[in-house]
């Protein structure tokens, strides 16, 4: 850890914060048709960790249909009626820094925090778990609020993060959902670190990690980072395989597709990444609208290069 505490503190956490939504909202989801009956845990088959049915019905919403509007409403209700469990707030603070909410945002990232914390008693796994989560959303209230300005406060953030991470870990290592979330965390860093390597974040995706659907998102968006198109398109089809209504998943297929394309000057595969764009976008109205307007701005840009091929 101590590699990426010695990199210029304005890479360190600027970089990791742009994607913070895609991180912690992707990490802290879960696979709901693995147990439907169950209000709970498709993390553990065993001794399984109970979450409220409105929380569980928000995840279900964003990470399997993509539909930020219905996640919403659920969580409006989870809050409601499930205050003491973290992913709620941890979800809202996500869906905050998707529609450029920093009020909610640093609002929701307090409560993940604070609800993390209060945890850790009763569960200290999960405690010291959303302790990091909520550590990790203020400190990107920090960076968006002051920039590079605010990169040590911020660096300290990142600090407690992985201090968190280490408890939760210590506490079961071979835990899916600590590997999830720290796997995600790990190769997010070292694909934008200079000098890290990504493979043992990749192999704890890969082998720890649960559920299985976004394990291999991150490691979709992993190779993508690293331009091994080849990988991040075997990886982001797994996903799809689950996960097919999400548009989410559409749109890092038409990115990979995209980037592949220009790579080897491929006319097919810049068509193919359009096609993929084009239904990423179908379902645009259950989308942020931020997120919309940058798949439209890559479309285009995909269909620019397209024609320059006639």
């Amino acid at each position: 850890m101590n590699k990426w505490f010695s990199a210029p503190q304005a890479i360190v956490f600027a970089r990791v914060t742009k994607i913070a939504q895609t991180t912690f909202a992707a990490a802290i989801a879960f696979n709901l048709g693995m147990n439907p009956t169950l209000a709970g845990d498709p993390f553990r088959p065993d001794k399984p960790h109970a979450i409220g049915d409105k929380t569980e019905a928000a995840f279900k919403a964003v990470f399997q249909k993509g539909n930020y509007q219905q996640a919403e409403s659920y969580l409006q209700q989870a809050i409601s009626s499930e205050p003491n469990e973290p992913l709620a707030y941890a979800m809202k603070a996500s869906l905050a820094y998707a529609n450029k909410d920093l009020t909610s945002l640093d609002t929701y990232s307090k409560k993940t925090l604070e609800t993390g914390q209060k945890l850790i008693d009763k569960d200290p796994l999960r405690g010291n778990l959303y302790t990091a989560v909520g550590n990790f959303l203020e400190g990107a209230v920090i960076i968006t609020r002051e920039g590079a300005g605010g990169a040590a406060q911020a660096l300290s953030r990142l600090r407690q993060v992985y201090q968190y991470l280490d408890k939760a870990e210590a506490i079961s290592a071979n835990d899916p959902e600590v590997n999830l979330i720290r796997g995600y965390m790990d190769l997010l860093l070292a694909v934008n670190l200079p000098f890290s390597n990504p493979d043992e974040a990749i192999q704890r995706l890969e082998n720890n990690a649960a559920p299985k659907y976004l394990a291999d998102r991150g490691i979709a968006l992993g190779y993508r980072d690293l331009k091994n198109y080849s990988q991040a398109l075997d990886y982001a089809n797994r996903a799809l395989k689950t996960t097919s209504e999400n548009p989410e998943l559409y749109y890092l297929k038409a990115q990979i597709l995209h980037e592949q394309g220009k790579k080897e000057n491929s006319r097919d595969l810049i068509k193919e990444a359009i096609a993929n764009f084009d239904t990423a976008l179908s379902k645009k109205s259950q989308l942020p609208a931020s997120l919309v307007q940058q798949i439209e701005s890559e479309r285009n840009n995909a269909n620019n290069r397209l024609k320059s091929f006639s």
